[in-house]
């Protein structure tokens, strides 16, 4: 069972940044895709990023390409998301996720951390 923690949410301005990381668990970190979800009150969860395993392909979201950045670390066992230019309407629960399939669909991710809130004034 693949264990993920996410942190670094928070409050932040429009126009502000983030970094969200998120540690997993075991050996099994550089097996898995990895990828970052977020789900506003009464929406859908929504796809924001992913990373191969070998970090050698990403995708993103068209709402934040350019904005946001995703990265991971296989030998400390953590995937980041960097997120400039932040806009109210990136306010979510952020999760980052973890499966053995490069999708863009939460169905492709078995292993889901607890959430991170980040909230964006205006």
């Amino acid at each position: 069972q693949v264990q993920l923690v996410e942190s670094g949410g928070g409050l932040v301005q429009a126009g502000g940044s983030l970094r969200l990381s998120c540690a997993a668990s075991g050996r099994i970190f550089s097996s898995v895709t990895m990828g970052w979800f977020r789900q506003a009150p009464g929406k859908e969860r929504e796809f924001v990023a992913s990373i191969s395993r070998s970090g050698s392909w990403t995708n993103y979201a068209d709402s934040v390409k350019g904005r946001f950045t995703i990265s991971r670390d296989n030998a400390k066992n953590t995937v980041a998301l960097q997120m400039n230019s932040l806009k109210p309407e990136d306010t979510a629960l952020y999760y980052c996720a973890a499966g053995v399939v490069f999708g863009l669909s939460a169905a492709d991710y078995a292993y889901w951390g607890q959430g991170t809130q980040v909230t964006i004034s205006s």
